[in-house]
């Protein structure tokens, strides 16, 4: 599969950390961020790149060449072919694809040339092709979603809205970026409503036609059943800004980077969501009662910055028993993220039971109510996580209010922590007092 890096930006936002080189070519622990890209990607199968360079672009061509040369650096192969196509006018982030069209005859990588990323694209590309869209985006939680564009998916991962920033977003949000990894079929260069032959030519602006990826390509497949998100966390950050720059050099230093790629174990902390996040009010069915406890999205900043995985696991029978429609339940999680997303906080994933055994309750829904695999204390939700996430559950904690939390920590293999309850022991790990003073002890 061919790889596209779009390397043309001119990188204005970073030019107080170097503004003589090209900012693919900013170094990363002495290593170009774009050489640390190249490496990745070779690591996995992927060798055959195509660079779309402008800015100073010279400058990235004679340091890699045609990928067949040693690294100036560190002395070794780069191992991969490389081509280029040089903008000598700025095409907008997407123009170069039109220009390269003829060699892009299947699906593709298209990345950012200025962003630090180790993922396991192999499992992402594997999922592209079981979903058979035109396009699969790589999504993520982030730390700043209020000010960050949102995809809006349905169940099976079907992109049905694109909110750029400007847009008008619903008060409650699910916590879903695109993180600037793609993979695309090149039919979209196709059906897309720009005319091919007039980019990069002179518009009734007196300026060259440029295409944004984001506004003109991907954005109108969204409620189209032809673009799918593709969700995990592994480590992907862009570098656009100083001090973002020197927080990817931190994470490098302190192994974020690469400890977050799924080919490597994974360590969590699940969290029950009542009485544990939110304040506990009994079966929770009103979306206006659902308030976060105090110190929690600190307490979750903690984890998102430690490597720990943030995973809420919780019993909701209210489904079950008629109270709350699934739609319902997913607005008050929405609301749960937003409230995070507003501190910098954010959760990794949540799983949820809505399964109930016992029957008898009017308004119930009977599919619902049976004996299930993941209704805690049984640790159904913990395994299907770890699955998905390649966790090591024996090195991951499970935090809790309740006796059914505890036990479906130590039935999954997690070392456990009971808040509140104070003097009552169900065999957990260690006892705190609030969620804050939990994740201390976890980390």
């Amino acid at each position: 599969m061919k790889v596209v890096i779009m390397a043309g930006g001119k990188g204005t936002r970073i030019s107080s950390v170097a503004s003589d080189i090209p900012k693919p070519m900013i170094k990363i622990e002495g290593i170009p961020v774009l050489e640390r890209e190249i490496g990745c990607l070779k690591e996995q199968g992927f060798d055959d790149i195509i660079i779309t360079v402008s800015h100073l672009g010279n400058i990235i061509m004679d340091y890699f060449g045609d990928g067949s040369g040693n690294s100036p650096v560190t002395r070794q192969p780069f191992g991969v072919h490389i081509e280029y196509y040089f903008e000598n006018e700025l095409l907008g982030n997407a123009g170069a694809l039109f220009k390269i069209k003829d060699k892009l005859t299947e699906d593709f990588l298209l990345l950012n040339a200025d962003a630090m990323f180790d993922v396991d694209f192999n499992r992402f590309v594997e999922y592209h092709k079981q979903h058979g869209g035109l396009v699969t985006l790589f999504t993520h939680p982030n730390s700043h979603p209020y000010d960050s564009g949102l995809i809006v998916a349905d169940k099976n991962g079907e992109v049905e809205k694109w909110l750029a920033k400007e847009d008008e977003r619903p008060r409650y949000y699910r916590n879903r970026v695109n993180a600037g990894l793609h993979v695309i079929n090149p039919k979209i260069l196709e059906i897309c409503k720009i005319d091919a032959e007039t980019v990069g030519k002179i518009g009734n602006d007196g300026k060259p036609v440029r295409v944004d990826l984001d506004r003109q390509l991907l954005k109108p497949l969204a409620g189209t059943g032809k673009m799918f998100c593709y969700d995990s966390p592994e480590y992907i950050k862009d570098m656009g800004t100083p001090d973002r720059y020197y927080s990817v050099c931190a994470d490098y230093r302190e192994g974020c980077v690469t400890g977050k790629n799924l080919k490597n174990k994974q360590k969590a902390i699940f969290l029950d969501r009542d009485g544990t996040i939110n304040k506990y009010i009994g079966f929770l069915r009103n979306i206006d009662e659902f308030e976060l406890l105090d110190g929690v999205a600190e307490a979750i900043r903690k984890i998102n910055e430690s490597g720990f995985l943030a995973i809420v696991v919780t019993n909701q029978p209210v489904i079950a028993r008629g109270e709350v429609s699934f739609d319902e339940l997913e607005e008050i999680h929405n609301k749960m993220e937003t409230l995070l997303g507003k501190e910098g906080a954010y959760l990794d994933a949540i799983y949820y039971c809505p399964h109930h055994p016992h029957k008898g309750y009017e308004g119930e829904r009977p599919e619902l109510k049976i004996d299930c695999d993941c209704r805690k204390p049984k640790p159904g939700m913990l395994l299907k996580a770890a699955n998905d996430f390649n966790i090591d559950l024996s090195q991951s904690w499970m935090v809790g209010d309740g006796e059914n939390d505890i036990k479906a920590g130590i039935n999954a293999g997690c070392k456990t922590v009971l808040i509140g309850n104070s003097g009552k022991y169900f065999n957990q790990t260690m006892t705190a007092d609030s969620l804050l003073e939990s994740t201390k002890i976890c980390l």
